[in-house]
């Protein structure tokens, strides 16, 4: 009797268990089905080697290459300022591997999966795409995260390289981790199970809160959040995709800094100093001292989103770096 009621038990924990999964992963897949028909590609989808690359090209003239930080995509340059650098640029924006609209780089995507896709191996799969798409002698452009793939991009195409210009951007090793939810949803089992319930019931709120947070102490401007498309960074495979490039990063950021000195080409940094994200003592000072002729500007109660805050004084910089490249 016993024996039978355990085993009934147990029959009834399988059930609710797998209830509860079927359940989650419906709602994971509506959410997505709604972030990608709210949020198409604003550009062209190019194949590189069966990944596909989400290209958007505006205006004309030398060609600037921007490349958006952690959980974000191309949507973040063209809501305020793209516009501000096509009447005189050849504009193109690329999303980075799992995020936007690019795909994850083969043997790296999956809900156990936790491989991620280093700076290099992005540099590389968006040289490609740049490459299909006309690109030549960029001045390359990186923001946060995407700081550390403009600095691989240089580091692996010297010469094609017109100039850098990097925007609060990863670009030193820091010291510690970068906390637990990284940790957890970069892992193979945090990638597959938390990340399911994050995508099924994370609020609304949590998501504004998050824009806030990363504008800090400017607060975001107004639509922000709406326009972005935060909520594709919330499907599965972008949420492991991101989780896992920022978990990973570090290591690649030591080997990488210890070739900085060897980079000839034009580098402008634009930094804030309130920016507590990627701080600027840790990234930014330190570049500028490895990088002959490197030129700091440091944006005074500036948090981490310069481009947005204070975009003159990016443009003011691009400008400079593509003149300095012989490009104006």
């Amino acid at each position: 009797m016993i024996l039978k009621k355990s085993v009934a038990s147990m029959f009834w924990f399988i059930a609710i268990v797998l209830a509860c999964i079927v359940v989650v992963q419906w709602r994971a897949g509506a959410r997505e089905a709604s972030a990608n028909a709210t949020y198409p590609p604003q550009g062209r989808v190019v194949d590189v080697d069966g990944t596909p690359v989400h290209v958007l090209i505006a205006g004309s003239g030398p060609d600037l290459v921007l490349i958006h930080g952690a959980s974000g995509n191309v949507r973040d340059w063209t809501f305020n300022f793209a516009d501000r650098v096509s009447n005189r640029y050849r504009v193109i924006m690329l999303d980075r591997p799992g995020l936007g609209w690019t795909g994850r780089l083969r043997g790296k995507s999956g809900a156990w999966n936790k491989r991620a896709e280093s700076p290099l191996e992005q540099a590389e799969l968006l040289q490609k795409a740049a490459a299909i798409v006309g690109v030549d002698r960029p001045v390359v452009v990186g923001h946060s995260f995407g700081g550390a793939v403009a600095m691989a991009w240089a580091l692996t195409q010297p010469d094609e390289t017109a100039a850098v210009v990097m925007l609060g951007a990863v670009s030193n090793p820091w010291p510690g981790d970068l906390g637990w939810t990284y940790t957890v949803t970069g892992s193979t089992w945090g990638g597959a199970l938390l990340v399911p319930l994050l995508t099924a019931f994370v609020p609304a709120r949590v998501i504004n809160n998050s824009v806030e947070s990363i504008f800090a102490p400017q607060p975001a401007p107004d639509g922000y959040a709406e326009y972005v498309g935060a909520a594709l960074v919330l499907r599965r495979e972008s949420l492991r995709a991101n989780a896992q490039q920022v978990n990973s990063l570090r290591p690649h950021i030591v080997k990488m800094s210890k070739r900085y000195e060897g980079l000839q080409m034009p580098f402008e940094i634009v930094h804030g100093d309130k920016d507590t994200i990627v701080p600027l003592s840790v990234h930014s000072e330190p570049l500028a001292r490895q990088i002959k002729g490197a030129v700091l500007t440091v944006l005074k109660d500036v948090g981490h989103m310069p481009h947005h805050v204070a975009p003159d004084a990016v443009e003011d910089a691009i400008d400079r770096a593509a003149t300095r490249a012989g490009l104006r």
